[in-house]
């Protein structure tokens, strides 16, 4: 991807702030090895993927507490708390094995930052995980500002996990845009006042076309355009 110059100069001065799994990178199959590792431990049964893939962004005990609910067994909330140690174990040493980048990703973060953008990441993965896994991507260092879910003492859907990242970028709210594939994301975004990129392809248990994001993208080829029309707003 080699646009032109002047077809970015809308990005000069930008802070563009991503969410994570489902946004950056496609992180499932790292994340259902994991929970699949947390599962066997406990004699449970795997819930489909399919059935579980809306509830990743809503992190790694949700996941555990569908499958769960999908076996139909209970467990206690101590119980819980012990799968969600094994699983957060496992990822940790399998965090890249094969989560990969969105198609187009790194070209748009390259593109972006060339023209004068800042680069942040806000996620609701513990940050520790986020770095480690941007780490293994080769990612970690293009992103001014990392902050996950344990970096404040609030985070998403409260807006000031979206505005202290923009602020630890050094960006400025007034030029700045949120990229996320939730309904979570989206929620922070109009609550910090923030214009909103939301990408199909992520793991939202809504339909993208009901996230009531500013723009949808299908494919991260119409990002740059997206930008644009948000910037010059």
């Amino acid at each position: 991807m080699q646009p032109d110059n002047k077809d970015c100069a809308h990005l000069d001065g930008a802070t563009l702030v991503f969410d994570l799994d489902g946004t950056l990178v496609d992180t499932a199959p790292d994340l259902f090895g994991a929970l699949h590792h947390a599962l066997d431990g406990a004699a449970l049964p795997k819930a489909p993927e399919d059935h579980i893939r809306p509830f990743i962004s809503h992190g790694a005990r949700r996941m555990i507490a569908e499958s769960i609910v999908h076996a139909g067994e209970t467990r206690s909330d101590a119980h819980i708390d012990d799968l969600l140690k094994n699983f957060l174990k496992h990822y940790a040493e399998n965090v890249a094995v094969r989560s990969t980048p969105y198609p187009s990703l790194t070209d748009i973060l390259t593109v972006s930052a060339q023209a004068g953008a800042k680069l942040a990441v806000c996620t609701n993965k513990r940050e520790r995980l986020a770095r480690l896994l941007l780490r293994e991507l080769k990612l970690h260092d293009r992103f001014g500002a990392i902050l996950g879910y344990d970096t404040l003492d609030v985070h998403k859907p409260d807006p000031r996990h979206l505005t202290e990242t923009i602020a630890c970028a050094g960006g400025d709210p007034d030029r700045a845009i949120m990229v996320g594939d939730s309904p979570t994301d989206v929620a922070t975004a109009k609550a910090a006042g923030i214009p909103v990129i939301a990408v199909s392809f992520g793991y939202s248990e809504v339909h993208h076309s009901e996230l009531g994001a500013d723009i949808v993208i299908h494919h991260y080829s119409e990002f740059l355009e997206a930008a644009r029309m948000l910037l010059q707003r």
